[in-house]
């Protein structure tokens, strides 16, 4: 298992994993269709970037961070294959997304997320991620919860 960094040639990989699973959990809200269509004007060039994980020449895994403000990421778009789910494949994602944000210098990751997802609630906080207050005009409808982890 390795971790990569993004390359067009991804882009698929990237909007297939998160839309199987959007739909398994909720629903893909216009939102999510601009950035999983085109992660290139949304992710990576406003500054932020994504990671894939990789087995067997096959991507297994997802996550991206896109750049809210100088020094400020959204950790979004986590997804893992359901045949590689409970092999800590996210915990592997979160690790390596908190070790590069740190190298970079960001001040803080943010996350958007719903309590119904239990386990992933459990991870964040296991990283050190807290909630704090959610505007009412976050991005997402399905987005009951934030949190966030200071880098610095």
């Amino acid at each position: 298992m390795q971790i990569i960094s993004y390359t067009s040639e991804y882009a698929e990989d990237f909007k297939n994993l998160n839309i199987a699973w959007l739909e398994k959990y909720f629903w893909v809200e216009p939102h999510d269709e601009d950035v999983l269509g085109k992660p290139e004007k949304y992710i990576i060039e406003p500054g932020g970037t994504i990671f894939f994980v990789m087995e067997n020449e096959k991507i297994i895994g997802t996550v991206a961070l896109k750049k809210m403000e100088n020094g400020i990421f959204e950790l979004t778009k986590m997804a893992v294959t359901p045949a590689a789910q409970g092999k800590k494949i996210g915990q592997h994602l979160m690790e390596h997304t908190i070790d590069f944000a740190k190298h970079q210098n960001w001040e803080k990751l943010i996350i958007y997320s719903n309590r119904k997802l239990e386990n992933a609630i459990y991870i964040y906080k296991k990283y050190g991620f807290v909630e704090i207050p959610i505007e009412e005009n976050n991005p997402y409808s399905r987005g009951d919860i934030k949190m966030e982890l200071n880098l610095s």
